[in-house]
């Protein structure tokens, strides 16, 4: 039986993928830190905010204001040995750079744009910035669980692009992470609101060997947004799952994988939570983590 073409990465790709940043373009020694206003990453602090869920208290984080939802502390250490990916959809520089990110890719067994531009709120505030914040405050809260913690670009910048779909997939095997979970917000009518997790269809010589892996992982996340006080998508299924073949980063990975839409950009009251940084860490990132501790711990 010929093997998956998903399969056939030499080792030299594998190498160029760990040893480099998974950011296409030349990094720019003035570019600041992540977080800085230079970078495009900055957590907004005026304009509206949203109250907080029910069970939630904001407390002191440093320079920032988080969120610590009531009984969500885990011990430190469940999460030890375990590994995860994560993906924070698009990149502030995708527009700037369209010949790149509209390059063809395979993207699993078919050709498709490198990545897209992402979308927005009415204000302006990007997916690509909202992703990062969101990946960022997540990352931290697993690794105070025992998580190793990689995430598939280190910056969030108008100077950068990509990583290319195909690229964000695979990588997650290349550091032989437990999990791979894709961060994103949606851009549909302004009269829809919600989350919802995206699993990878059964495809053969793709997504067949974590088809399983990936459903349970799907429904453990979809609970912990859900205990983290937010609401199903009320246009996609109505049960805050979707399942999809035609997303490369899905069909790439060859880890138990999943995609999720935060909210819908275009909704008003699902713009000001996002817009929030309580909400960023307290509620999207602590709900993320709940789900991914659930799994990585069954």
């Amino acid at each position: 039986m010929p093997l998956p073409s998903r399969l056939i990465v030499t080792c030299t790709l594998v190498a160029a993928v760990l040893m480099i940043p998974p950011v296409t373009a030349k990094p720019d020694p003035a570019d600041a830190a992540p977080g800085s206003a230079r970078t495009g990453a900055v957590e907004p602090t005026g304009g509206p905010t949203a109250a907080l869920p029910a069970g939630t208290t904001a407390v002191s984080g440093g320079a920032r204001t988080a969120a610590a939802r009531v009984g969500s502390a885990r011990p430190r250490g469940v999460l030890a040995g375990k590994v995860v990916v994560i993906d924070p959809g698009h990149q502030l520089g995708n527009s700037r750079h369209p010949r790149q990110v509209r390059r063809l890719v395979d993207a699993g067994g078919f050709r498709k744009a490198c990545n897209t531009t992402g979308t927005q709120t009415n204000s302006g505030y990007p997916e690509a910035t909202f992703t990062f914040s969101t990946a960022r405050h997540l990352k931290a809260r697993l690794e105070a669980r025992g998580a190793r913690v990689y995430l598939t670009r280190t910056r969030n910048s108008v100077k950068a692009w990509g990583p290319c779909i195909d690229v964000r997939g695979r990588f997650a095997a290349s550091v032989h992470a437990d999990a791979l979970v894709s961060v994103h917000a949606d851009g549909t009518a302004s009269d829809r609101r919600g989350f919802f997790v995206i699993r990878p269809a059964d495809r053969k010589g793709w997504t067949r060997d974590i088809y399983r892996e990936s459903r349970v992982l799907s429904l453990d996340v979809r609970a912990g947004l859900r205990g983290a006080g937010l609401d199903y998508a009320d246009y996609v299924g109505g049960d805050g799952l979707d399942t999809r073949g035609d997303l490369g980063t899905l069909n790439w990975s060859d880890v138990p994988a999943v995609m999720v839409e935060l909210g819908n950009m275009r909704n008003r009251r699902d713009a000001a939570r996002m817009r929030d940084a309580r909400w960023r860490s307290g509620v999207y990132a602590e709900g993320l983590a709940d789900g991914l501790t659930r799994f990585l711990t069954r």
